[in-house]
């Protein structure tokens, strides 16, 4: 897909979406509309493995054999799968997103792909519903910006990770404009590091090796 025409397909998901557009009260940021589940396809898309370098990600996490981890905003399960064969059958996928028909073809997917170690969680827009203390990693995909209640989530994140635990969010870069891809659907460093550690992380660790998005990986700040 070409770049004006992922910009116009992004624009176009508002349509499924929260018909106002909050913003964070410490950076100001408007909080983009959710992807419904029109752009499942999107999610899927033959171009995507070439534009994201999703398995360059999944080595910047160095996941291993039986972690139990948890992909928050999963939608059709694009990188839930990809962290399923990475922990193996002693590991656990939580695959987590807020509409239904998506988990559903999450599911369908997982079972075309024969895994079992992936279960499916239908989450709300301020609880992941992940069980507390229980997960190596969490990741979050081009989701972050969407959450209408950030602080909460991040507080639901925060209470499900164990003490090592790590909170990975995968963000277009804000700073970069040349990325075609919405304001609202992108992010700065900067930004991360005053939300996200206003609510007990710590930013460790920023790896740009890909493409388009910045790798941000955070750990639980001392209470």
């Amino acid at each position: 897909m070409c770049a004006p025409a992922i910009f116009l397909l992004l624009a176009g998901f508002a349509f499924e979406a929260r018909a106002f557009q909050a913003e964070h009260p410490l950076t100001g940021r408007h909080i983009a509309p959710v992807m419904g589940v029109g752009g499942a396809d999107w999610l899927d898309r033959n171009e995507r493995a070439e534009e994201e370098h999703p398995e360059v990600a999944l080595d910047e996490l160095d996941l291993k054999a039986g972690m139990v981890v948890a992909d928050v905003g999963a939608g059709t399960g694009y990188m839930s799968l990809r962290m399923a064969k990475r922990v193996g059958p002693g590991g656990k996928v939580f695959a987590v997103d807020v509409q239904p028909e998506m988990l559903r073809r999450l599911r369908q997917n997982a079972a075309k792909a024969k895994l079992t170690n992936v279960e499916t969680v239908l989450g709300t827009e301020s609880d992941p519903k992940l069980p507390a203390g229980s997960v190596d990693l969490i990741l979050l995909v081009d989701v972050y910006h969407e959450f209408s209640q950030p602080q909460k989530m991040l507080r639901g994140m925060r209470e499900a990770l164990k003490p090592d635990g790590r909170l990975v969010l995968l963000e277009y870069r804000k700073e970069d404009p040349s990325i075609p891809i919405r304001p609202e659907h992108k992010m700065s460093v900067q930004e991360v590091k005053t939300e996200v550690e206003a609510e007990g992380f710590k930013l460790s660790r920023v790896s740009e090796k890909l493409p388009r998005q910045h790798i941000l990986i955070l750990t639980k700040a001392p209470n």
